[in-house]
C-alpha cells in the first residue's frame, strides 16, 4: 500500500513501543512475546486470544448441540464489523477520508500484527471474546425470550460497555494503545479516554450488532424451527445473513450517533454539549438495563425452571476480571503519583473509579449466570 505510513501515526508509534511503520510488514509481523515493551502486553493479547477462540467453541457447540446458530452469527459478524471499521481508521489517507477524520489511534507492537503494523491480534479476538460474554448474560436471564429483542440488544450494550471499560480506561496508560489528542474527533474526553469509545464503540456497537444478528439470524432460525417442517438455517444462509449484518453495523452505529453528530457539527465543535449527549446515552442505557437484568435474575432465581449456569461465562468472566484487575493494581501506583493525568512514564490515566463501578457491575452480571439455583436440564438449557 503506497505511502501507508503516516507520519503522524508513526510519531505516535515511535513514542509508544519505540517501532515503526517504516518498512512494516504488509500482512504479518511476528515478535517475540518476552521482547515487547512492557510485560502487560504478552497478558492481555493471550487472555483476549484465548477468549476468542473458547467463543468460538461455544458458538459451534451450541449450534450442534441446540441448533441455536445466533451466538455463532455474531461471533461472525463482530469480526466482520471490525475490519469494517477499523481498516479506515489505520489508512484514512488511502481511503480518502484523511482530511475528515485523520489519524484517530495507533495500537502498541503486540506480538502478531497484522497490516503494516496496524491491527494487533489481540484486537481481532477483543471483539467477539467481550461481545459473546454480554451477550451470554443476557441470553441467561431471558432477557430476549421475556422482554423482546430490542431490549435484549439494549441490555448487551450496557453489559458490554461495563466490562469494555475496565479495559478501555486502562489500556492508555499501560501503552497498550495511544489516542491522537490532536485529533477533535477524539473529543471530549472523559479522563484520557474519549467519549467516542465509550459510547459508540463500547455501548451502541455491541447493541446494534446484537439487534441486527437477532433479526437476520435468530428470527429467520426461530422461523425454519416453527415451520410445518422444521429445519435448520444453512451454513450458506447463516453466512451471509452474518457478514451482512456485520456490515451494516457502522450504518446502524452512524444512525445512533446522530445526536452527538448534531450537536458538534460546525468550525468549533461543542465538546460540551457532545458529553452531555454521550452521558445521557449512557444513562438511558443503563436506566434500561439495570432494572430489566435485575427483574429477570430475581424473577427467575427461584422459579420451577431456574437460571441454568453458562459456561462460557462461568470460565471466561472471571479470568477477564480477575486479569484486568491484576493489571490495574500493578498500574496503581503510577496512577496516584500521576500529575495533571500523566504518569512519570509520560502515558495519561484513565479514571480508576468508572473502571471500578463497571468491574463490579460486570462481576455481578457474570456471576448471576455462574451460580447454580437448580438442577437444569439441557433441553432446559436449550429453550433459555
Amino acid at each position: 500500500m503506497a505511502g501507508q505510513c503516516n507520519p503522524t501515526f508513526d510519531e505516535i508509534a515511535r513514542k509508544l513501543g519505540d517501532f515503526t511503520c517504516q518498512d512494516a510488514p504488509a500482512i504479518i509481523h511476528l515478535r517475540n512475546p518476552f521482547g515487547l515493551s512492557n510485560w502487560t502486553l504478552p497478558v492481555v493479547e493471550l487472555m483476549m486470544v484465548a477468549g476468542a477462540v473458547l467463543a468460538l467453541w461455544y458458538s459451534i457447540r451450541r449450534l450442534r448441540r441446540h441448533g441455536d446458530p445466533v451466538n455463532l452469527a455474531l461471533w461472525i459478524a463482530t469480526v466482520v464489523y471490525l475490519f469494517v471499521i477499523e481498516i479506515p481508521l489505520y489508512f484514512p489517507d488511502s481511503f480518502g477520508i484523511e482530511e475528515d477524520l485523520g489519524i484517530v489511534f495507533a495500537h502498541n507492537a503486540f506480538t502478531v500484527q497484522f497490516m503494516f503494523e496496524r491491527l494487533p491480534l489481540y484486537i481481532i479476538a477483543l471483539y467477539p471474546a467481550v461481545i459473546t460474554v454480554a451477550f451470554e448474560i443476557v441470553r441467561s436471564l431471558g432477557v430476549f425470550r421475556d422482554r423482546g429483542i430490542v431490549v435484549g440488544a439494549i441490555c448487551v450494550g450496557f453489559v458490554h460497555h461495563c466490562f469494555y471499560e475496565v479495559f478501555d480506561q486502562l489500556g492508555p496508560q499501560l501503552r497498550w494503545w495511544a489516542w491522537n489528542t490532536d485529533n477533535a474527533t477524539n473529543h471530549p474526553l472523559a479522563a484520557s479516554v474519549p467519549m467516542t469509545s465509550m459510547v459508540i464503540f463500547a455501548t451502541l456497537g455491541p447493541f446494534a450488532a446484537t439487534l441486527l444478528v437477532m433479526r437476520l439470524v435468530g428470527r429467520k432460525s426461530e422461523k425454519l424451527a416453527e415451520s410445518a417442517s422444521p429445519a435448520r438455517l444453512s451454513g450458506v444462509s447463516l453466512g451471509w445473513r452474518s457478514v451482512v449484518a456485520g456490515v451494516l453495523v457502522p450504518v446502524g452505529v452512524g444512525i445512533l450517533s446522530t445526536p452527538s453528530s448534531v450537536v458538534g457539527r460546525g468550525d468549533t465543535p461543542n465538546t460540551t454539549a457532545q458529553a452531555i449527549v454521550f452521558w445521557i446515552e449512557l444513562v438511558i442505557f443503563a436506566a434500561i438495563s439495570v432494572p430489566v437484568l435485575v427483574q429477570q435474575w430475581s424473577r427467575h432465581r427461584n422459579s420451577a425452571e431456574g437460571i441454568p449456569t453458562n459456561e462460557f461465562v462461568r470460565v471466561f468472566a472471571p479470568i477477564y476480571l480477575v486479569v484486568l484487575a491484576v493489571l490495574w493494581v500493578s498500574a496503581l501506583p503510577d496512577y496516584f503519583g500521576a500529575v495533571d493525568g500523566i504518569t512519570s512514564d509520560d502515558t495519561p490515566i484513565g479514571n480508576v473509579w468508572y473502571a471500578t463501578g463497571c468491574l463490579i457491575i460486570a462481576a455481578l452480571a457474570g456471576l448471576s449466570v455462574s451460580v447454580r439455583t437448580r438442577t437444569v436440564s439441557a433441553r432446559e438449557i436449550s429453550r433459555v
